[in-house]
């Protein structure tokens, strides 16, 4: 049964000039409602979100950055392609797009100090997973979908990098979508909007998930509309025949909502809840887990 948070609008909390936590008991039951913004810090502080990931040693593949012109965002946008160490990397490997979170940019895939997939992918290349290459590119604050202010970054996405990547020799007959946070959300949508005929895999981490317009984060959609034209809850029959995993940690603002969409699943997605809160440093130490699922998937 789908379990709901307290109905206490986010719109109403930053509206309403919500104050400092209180101390004690009085914080600790406000966190179990699972919709006050500070949730995150206060585990963290508090101890319950876990160990940071630490990125590996290992060297990576070759990196390479570039940007192009986008008619469907109109604008210059950058974009990364990494690839794995060793032989397979000149040959045409299957590819994973990683959809960045808000405030970030392509960039953040590999800078160590964020997710750092570039070292994590050569690592998990070396201890057998099969060999793919990661793809990020510019989305900005646009949660990924097309926006009534004509910047189309889904449109981006399906009708400007994939068929760069293809012309780079890539293969992009079936590919994989990795995003966390606005990107997680990005990926289970562009998931959905290609289809099992072209998608073999979806990875979300700490999704930017809510069930209602009037709950989301200023900006992540234009209105109630477009809220309701690509949200992803309650659809998730159109994931069937995509292997899926969602992750997110108990100590994240999401982590009701992510349960809640895990739980419309006919079949579990892989993945699940654990300690950890909404930072670079929970979405690291599952990256080993997401990249594994995700070779394995494009390898099947």
């Amino acid at each position: 049964m789908t379990r709901r948070p307290t109905r206490i609008t986010r719109r109403r909390l930053l509206w309403g000039g919500t104050t400092a936590l209180a101390a004690g008991g009085a914080a600790l039951a406000g966190v179990e409602l699972e919709v006050l913004p500070g949730k995150a810090s206060l585990y963290h502080h508090l101890g319950h979100d876990g160990a940071d990931g630490v990125a590996p040693d290992a060297a990576p593949g070759r990196l390479d950055f570039a940007s192009f012109r986008s008619r469907a965002r109109g604008k210059d946008v950058g974009w990364a392609l990494a690839r794995p160490p060793g032989p397979t990397a000149t040959t045409a490997l299957p590819v994973v797009v990683a959809l960045h979170g808000r405030g970030q940019s392509h960039t953040s895939a590999f800078r160590r100090d964020r997710l750092a997939l570039d070292r994590f992918l050569a690592e998990a290349v070396a201890r057998g997973v099969p060999p793919f290459v990661i793809a990020s590119i510019d989305g900005d604050e646009t949660y990924w979908h097309d926006r009534a202010n004509g910047d189309r970054a889904q449109a981006m996405v399906l009708d400007e990098l994939l068929p760069r990547l293809a012309e780079a020799g890539l293969d992009t007959g079936r590919i994989g979508f990795v995003g966390w946070s606005m990107g997680g959300f990005g990926a289970l949508h562009l998931g959905s909007v290609l289809g099992p005929g072209r998608v073999a895999a979806v990875a979300a981490l700490s999704p930017a998930l809510w069930h209602d317009y009037e709950d989301t984060a200023p900006g992540a959609y234009d209105d109630a509309a477009d809220f309701e034209r690509v949200t992803v809850m309650g659809r998730q029959r159109e994931l069937d025949g995509i292997a899926v995993r969602v992750d997110c940690g108990k100590g994240d603002p999401f982590y009701a909502t992510s349960r809640d969409y895990v739980e419309g699943f006919a079949d579990p997605p892989a993945g699940g809840f654990q300690l950890g809160d909404h930072d670079s440093g929970y979405w690291r130490r599952m990256a080993p887990r997401v990249l594994a699922f995700l070779g394995g998937a494009l390898a099947s």
